[in-house]
């Protein structure tokens, strides 16, 4: 049997619905005060516990650690279906982007969802209203400060649906950009997104000096984002999801066995969704799966892993683009089919259940600590 997913009282999905409201004027629902313009910065692999392990290197974030709790970035842990669920306040299983590599059920096609999309409509593809254009509906104005290469992805168009695109390269013309942001007048609903860390995680691990000096480089930076805040001015910090270091010993090579009757291999390596071919039993294969994998990863069918909620809510038409059976990594291990998979390079990973994984942080500042 698969665990239930783990429920935090505040979920990412929670986060953008609830800055909405304060800028109706209202207390939203986790308790952050009425303010004229909400700052939403998204750390991609801002895990809460690598954040709590690491605190002394970042002191301005550190600060608000004790008052507030973890917050559940919710499943898979992967940066499409987390940063979609933050835009548009819905879970993987009704946005629909339900992993880093994912089955096109009317193509029979695997499609990465970072950097393919071939042939996808980004429109129809990620099925939910975002938040942005919920704003804007109301007048508000909804800039996104992020990178000038992610302009024009289909990941951008998908995700950040009635943003305002405000290009800036790194830490100094991020600060620019929201310091013209917060000194014009009028509501806004700000995204701003730093990709630092994960890069940095990813290359090196999050036990590395690279990862410590790109956290300390971070918090210097939003210590001075912070201070551009006026008396109405609220601003959160939160992450899509964490990271766990994945040493060499802990690559998992899929022996040919336990593909037998596999089509296609989607997820990423830390969650493995398998796509059956016709006439297979998703319930044989895993119980395979089991038999030689179970003391490393939860591993279960698709019906198994709805039942214990892990996509959330999942509608009709996003059901077929979850794998048939699920194989979710515990502890530091990876999943690579193919033994030149250029995954294997990376060092920290993400996209399974772990706490390391899920838990992100929610840190409150300006006019949201003073509520």
């Amino acid at each position: 049997m698969l665990p239930a997913a783990k429920t935090h009282r505040v979920s990412l999905a929670d986060v953008m619905p609830n800055c909405l409201e304060t800028l109706a004027g209202r207390r939203s629902r986790i308790g952050l005060p009425p303010v004229e313009k909400a700052v939403v910065v998204v750390v991609d692999g801002l895990g809460h516990a690598q954040l709590a392990e690491h605190a002394g290197h970042a002191r301005t974030l550190a600060a608000r650690l004790p008052a507030d709790a973890a917050i559940g970035s919710g499943f898979p842990t992967t940066t499409v279906a987390a940063l979609t669920s933050l835009t548009t306040g819905e879970p993987a299983g009704r946005h629909g982007l339900v992993g880093y590599r994912v089955l096109d059920p009317a193509t029979d096609r695997v499609i990465n969802q970072l950097s393919g999309w071939e042939g996808l409509d980004p429109a129809r593809w990620q099925r939910m209203p975002t938040v942005f254009e919920r704003a804007a509906a109301d007048g508000i104005r909804t800039p996104a400060i992020t990178h000038a290469r992610y302009r024009h992805s289909p990941l951008t168009l998908a995700m950040l649906r009635g943003a305002e695109f405000l290009a800036a390269t790194d830490a100094a013309s991020r600060r620019e950009r929201l310091r013209e942001v917060l000194a014009a007048p009028g509501r806004a609903l700000v995204y701003y997104y730093v990709a630092d860390l994960d890069v940095a995680g990813h290359a090196h691990g999050v036990a590395s000096g690279e990862w410590v000096a790109a956290l300390e480089a971070l918090d210097a930076e939003l210590a001075g984002a912070i201070r551009l805040l006026g008396s109405r001015d609220g601003l959160v910090v939160t992450a899509d999801h964490g990271m766990v270091d994945v040493p060499p010993h802990a690559q998992r090579l899929v022996p040919p066995a336990l593909l037998e009757g596999v089509r296609h291999v989607a997820g990423e390596p830390r969650c493995l969704q398998l796509h059956l071919e016709p006439g297979a039993d998703p319930e044989e294969l895993a119980a395979r799966w089991r038999a030689h994998e179970g003391r490393r990863a939860w591993v279960g069918t698709r019906a198994e892993a709805l039942a214990a909620g892990w996509f959330g809510a999942v509608d009709p038409e996003v059901e077929p683009r979850i794998g048939q059976v699920l194989v979710a990594a515990r502890g530091d291990h990876a999943y690579y089919a193919d033994p030149d998979d250029t995954g294997r390079r990376m060092v920290g990973q993400h996209g399974s259940l772990t706490p390391a994984e899920t838990a992100v942080p929610l840190l409150r500042f300006g006019a949201y600590a003073a509520g």
